[in-house]
């Protein structure tokens, strides 16, 4: 007599192992390239409030980090050559902001027309702003915020290498 459900059981659980394997492989690589774009998410959080931040740049030479608009969780882009902290439009309609005075902002991809805004309290890590200007304009991507110098001009800042310091201003 030949016996085929014990064969049958063991390719079956064959499967299920390069299926698991996979998974944890997929899981594993997720994990990587969320540490390469934004090795500041866990970090930025421990900060406690008033304290430092020091951020690392991403495998991209950028400075990513999680943040707060108005309580609202959002991902930062540091950026030291935006005048603004700048949001797309579809973020501002999501923290409610008022629109301002209209303007023309030049990007990195040409000139927009936006408006301008107050954001009530910005945060990254232990540091926080009340009353900064904001810009909402096309452009920008949802998932994204440069944060731009009405922020950042309120703490002193260093870059040295791959990382950047950021310190209440002792004014």
């Amino acid at each position: 007599m030949r016996e085929t459900g014990g064969r049958g059981a063991g390719i079956v659980m064959m499967l299920l192992c390069w299926v698991t394997i996979i998974g944890l492989a997929m899981w594993w690589f997720r994990g990587f390239e969320a540490r390469r774009e934004n090795p500041n998410a866990a970090r930025v959080e421990q900060v406690e409030p008033g304290e430092p931040v020091t951020l690392l740049r991403n495998a991209y030479g950028h400075f990513v980090a999680p943040g707060e608009i108005d309580g609202q969780p959002v991902t930062f882009l540091v950026d030291t050559g935006a005048t603004y902290v700048s949001l797309s439009s579809s973020l501002a309609d999501t923290l409610g902001l008022a629109r301002g005075r209209e303007a023309t902002f030049s990007t990195a991809n040409g000139r927009v027309t936006g408006s301008l805004t107050t954001l009530d309290r910005v945060r990254l890590g232990g540091l926080a702003a009340r009353d900064v200007t904001g810009s909402i304009h096309a452009g920008i991507d949802d998932d994204v915020v440069l944060l731009g110098m009405s922020f950042l001009g309120r703490f002193d800042i260093s870059i040295r290498g791959d990382s950047m310091h950021l310190v209440a201003t002792s004014r």
